[in-house]
């Protein structure tokens, strides 16, 4: 084999090798980027035009993020965050409307209070999307019915279901599990009624 050859075979072996590196590199980052972003990854990759650019939008939400001064919230914070959140929650019957506005400011002021940007809410969603991803889609729906109520569209199912995200939410930036189910905007009767409607007799 002349030396010409044995060149030509060496640099075909290296421009294997490298492309076959390349490749285990690029599925590593995209594994490393699902495991991270989860049903986030699928979304805005659909939202792209290619793989690629998605997956360098959310490139630069990692960097993004890493930049932030995110900070801890005291015990005392915690404690009067999730005061407010217990206090709001009780208000719905009364006042579903009203609950819902006050638990998106309640949110808003938590975010900010942990770090976040808080200029827009498509900001804020890029931001949580790196670390509080399982909970993402909760703030998506609750905004929508947020907006909604604050136009006087939303019902008061829309809003039950609003305050619902918004305790998912609240619980996993506050790192507690979800507070008590949120009641009924129509409490379900007493159960001497109960009994009367179904014809049963207890003694």
């Amino acid at each position: 084999m002349s030396s010409t050859t044995q060149l030509v075979v060496v640099a075909i072996v290296l421009i294997t090798l490298v492309a076959c590196a390349l490749g285990a590199w690029t599925v590593l980052r995209r594994r490393s980027l699902r495991q991270n972003f989860g049903s986030e990854y699928d979304r805005v990759i659909a939202e792209s035009e290619t793989r690629l650019a998605g997956e360098q939008v959310l490139r630069e939400r990692q960097r993004r993020h890493s930049s932030l001064e995110l900070r801890e919230l005291s015990p005392q914070a915690r404690t009067q965050y999730a005061s407010r959140w217990r206090r709001l929650q009780g208000q719905f019957i009364d006042s579903p409307q009203d609950a819902v506005n006050e638990a998106d400011d309640l949110v808003t002021q938590l975010i900010e209070e942990l770090g976040y940007p808080t200029a827009g809410y498509a900001q804020r969603v890029a931001q949580l999307s790196v670390e509080h991803t399982s909970t993402l889609r909760s703030y998506r729906d609750a905004h929508e019915i947020s907006k909604s109520n604050r136009r006087g569209e939303a019902t008061t199912e829309q809003l039950r279901l609003a305050l619902v995200h918004f305790r998912a939410l609240v619980a996993d930036l506050l790192g507690e599990e979800p507070a008590a189910p949120l009641p009924d905007a129509d409490p379900a009767p007493p159960p001497e009624t109960r009994q009367r409607r179904t014809g049963e007799v207890h003694v």
